[in-house]
């Protein structure tokens, strides 16, 4: 069971730290970020791994982080620097036996557990 929480709204340059409270041992999996737009396909984000492997989109590259260290049970991602464009519903994914390279590909269709999304809105 994944729940998301810390959405909500901001200005642009503004931030924010999002949380994904995860129910379960995730040692096989890659836990991943992802945004929807409306009207627009889900795409990866950030995501993590055990070890602390992370990876990110370009267009957050600079600008968010996944933390390494911290609650085992808790997935973090902390957006810095928000813009306008990064408005969208956030959600967590477990995506099991990937790198967190793998786990961050097209439209998280190989992620098998998700959470139901935390809204992000980032204001002019």
């Amino acid at each position: 069971l994944l729940v998301e929480s810390g959405g909500g709204s901001v200005q642009a340059g503004g931030s924010l730290t999002l949380s994904c409270e995860v129910s379960g041992y995730w040692y096989y999996y890659s836990m991943a970020w992802f945004l929807q737009g409306p009207g627009k396909e889900r795409e990866g984000v950030a995501s993590l791994n055990i070890t602390g492997s992370t990876s990110y989109a370009d267009s957050v590259k600079g600008r968010f982080t996944i933390p390494r260290h911290g609650a085992q049970n808790r997935i973090l991602l902390q957006m810095n620097s928000l813009r306008p464009e990064d408005s969208a519903t956030y959600y967590c994914a477990a995506c099991r036996g990937m790198t967190p390279f793998q786990a961050l590909a097209g439209d998280g269709a190989q992620c098998e557990s998700w959470g139901l999304g935390t809204q992000v809105t980032v204001s002019t």
